[in-house]
């Protein structure tokens, strides 16, 4: 064997007892990884910065290139842009999927917590009358077709024989079930449009008279609203052709919706992806390092395959803010997975964020109380004392009293792979430089998809 084979050999066979065996050792001592992968400043040799031996680091946590969206018929996902962008969805006419996804900001809003029904203003500058915030960080919709888990909960889910499992139970009936072509993101919109405090709005139209838990209903008052407006019905049957639109049912809409998702913002073409094809210089020096650490140390445990997103559930000592979600302390707990399961060893677990374009999608953690990429990074580096020693006055002012002081639950179950983590400054800013290369240039501006009016004829918003 050549030295240079054998010295990479080496440096794989480390990294094996890392991924595989050592997860509680502390990814800062470079003897635990190989002997060439890492000094205590964070460097690397020349092995261990080879481009080869980084492409064989991320097969093996299955990080692979993303792969091209699903075919989408152009007239599904201009009626789900319509939809996307279009009030006419929310009970009192004042907010779209797209107040919270919003494209100036990735997606997402800019926001800690977001402000559905009844605020004013965009992004940061969002308000509400009476303070009224949506419990959770509004995630961003990046690749989406590629999970089987919505929400930060998983609520909306696939199982692995492709039945859907949501709050509606059995009013999501099987015939809408075969409505929806993407998986689980062909449920999620259904979802937001039944909650008061997201767009159905707490009084004032015909939908808060429903009960919260007859989806059903809410449903059908939203296709009546549809129904109503000729250019909808005329959008609904060309997107589904052969099927007349008093025969559709708000699956239909949903799945339009995914469908604009899927087309639009499942993104392959970042410097990441690049490097995977084989472009060695796709990546600076510091990513290309930020890369080995990624794939080296505990990170790539739960955040792997090409989403960088385990699909599964966990605590991360991340602190709690934010208003009523209905648990514990106060009633301003979340339990995040258990309300799904109700199993109390899925209290305080929430799905693993994916991380594409993550640099532009802050504030980061199910409820948005860390707000940047780089104090996120850096919250895994000895996260129980993050947590107890947590700093709200990052948060905006509304926000900075309503730190929840549930730290021996959370802390209680935190995720044992976070034991023993520390991470030196350097290796921040490695990730943090790592990161950046997850990040597709055409999600650095996304108003192109912002249309310029739609067939309700109410204000786009955007």
């Amino acid at each position: 064997m050549r030295s240079g084979s054998r010295r990479t050999a080496v440096a794989i066979a480390g990294v094996i007892l890392i991924l595989f065996g050592c997860t509680d050792q502390q990814p800062t001592d470079p003897a635990r990884v190989a002997p060439t992968a890492q000094r205590n400043d964070g460097s690397s040799s020349d092995t261990a910065l080879s481009p080869r031996l980084v492409r064989q680091l991320a097969a093996a946590r299955g990080i692979g290139r993303l792969a091209d969206p699903p075919h989408v018929r152009p007239a599904l996902a201009e009626l789900g842009q319509a939809l996307m962008f279009d009030p006419i969805l929310s009970g009192n006419h004042d907010v779209s999927c797209a107040t919270c996804h919003v494209a100036a900001y990735a997606t997402g809003d800019g926001r800690s917590l977001s402000i559905g029904a009844g605020g004013t203003g965009l992004g940061p500058n969002r308000t509400h009358p009476d303070g009224i915030f949506i419990p959770r960080n509004a995630p961003p919709v990046f690749d989406l077709a590629q999970l089987r888990h919505m929400f930060w909960d998983g609520r909306v889910e696939t199982d692995g024989h492709g039945h859907f499992i949501t709050p509606a139970q059995s009013q999501l009936t099987p015939s809408m079930q075969r409505v929806l072509e993407f998986g689980a993101i062909s449920a999620q919109p259904m979802f937001p449009v039944t909650a008061r405090a997201e767009m159905r709005g707490q009084s004032g139209n015909e939908l808060t008279q429903i009960a919260d838990n007859d989806y059903t209903d809410i449903w059908s008052g939203l296709m009546r609203r549809l129904g109503n407006i000729p250019k909808y019905r005329r959008m609904f049957e060309r997107a589904y052709p052969g099927k007349r639109f008093d025969d559709m049912n708000f699956a239909y809409a949903s799945n339009a919706i995914a469908g604009f998702l899927v087309s639009k913002f499942t993104m392959n073409n970042s410097p990441w992806d690049r490097f995977l094809a084989g472009h060695d210089n796709a990546l600076t020096p510091q990513q290309l390092e930020g890369a080995r650490s990624f794939l080296t140390l505990k990170c790539s445990i739960c955040h792997n395959g090409p989403t960088f997103s385990d699909d599964k559930f966990h605590d991360v000592a991340v602190a709690q803010i934010g208003p009523v979600q209905g648990e514990g302390l106060q009633g301003r707990d979340d339990f995040g997975r258990m309300n799904v399961t109700g199993n109390p060893a899925d209290k305080y677990l929430f799905r693993t964020t994916p991380l594409r374009n993550v640099e532009l999608t802050g504030p980061y953690g199910h409820d948005g109380s860390i707000t940047t990429l780089e104090g996120f990074i850096a919250h895994y580096s000895e996260s129980d004392v993050k947590l107890r020693t947590y700093d709200p006055s990052q948060l905006e002012p509304d926000l900075r009293g309503t730190v929840l002081d549930n730290t021996a639950g959370v802390l209680a179950q935190r995720d044992t792979l976070l034991n023993g983590v520390v991470l030196t400054p350097q290796l921040v800013d490695n990730l943090v430089a790592y990161m950046r290369a997850l990040t597709d240039p055409a999600a650095r501006n996304l108003t192109r998809f912002v249309p310029k009016k739609v067939p309700s004829g109410l204000p786009v918003g955007q």
